[in-house]
């Protein structure tokens, strides 16, 4: 199974594909991972084209039959709107192309991954690189985030 995992953002949606062998013992490998940079000179409108465009393209490269989005954690700040509205974005592209979406909160992927809801971002990092027998740590950290995401999504299906 191909899993796309998602981190959203404005400025930056960390992506990681991953893909697992289903069946006992199996193994997951990392196929890609990276960023989605928009550019902040830009309206926020053309930003969510960016972002829609460059996800058609990875979905068109990578054919995922799932994807796993971090859930947006609520707190006050100036980019909590931004960040909302371009998750929608994401949302709505992957429904276009009929992927099936699981949703996951920060604390439930760190549940998933490092064993306890408050690792921090080294345990999870640790786990990550575990999982995906990786020899040094995605980058940025928005990519690591995301094969975090769809670590979670293979885990919990």
């Amino acid at each position: 199974m191909r899993i796309l995992g998602i981190d959203p953002g404005l400025a930056r949606v960390g992506y990681g594909v991953i893909d697992v062998e289903e069946g006992p013992g199996g193994a997951q490998r990392m196929l890609d991972c990276g960023i989605i940079r928009t550019d902040p000179g830009r309206s926020d409108g053309e930003r969510m084209v960016e972002i829609a465009r460059d996800l058609r393209l990875l979905i068109r490269t990578w054919q995922p039959q799932l994807a796993a989005v971090e859930k947006f954690f609520f707190y006050r700040s100036s980019t909590t709107i931004s960040v909302v509205q371009a998750r929608g974005v994401l949302m709505m592209t992957l429904a276009r192309f009929k992927i099936p979406v699981v949703e996951f909160p920060p604390m439930q992927i760190k549940l998933a991954l490092a064993g306890h809801g408050h690792a921090d971002k080294d345990d999870v990092l640790d786990a990550v690189m575990r999982e995906l027998q990786l020899d040094s740590p995605p980058r940025p950290d928005d990519a690591a985030d995301a094969l975090a995401v769809a670590l979670t999504g293979w885990f919990q299906r």
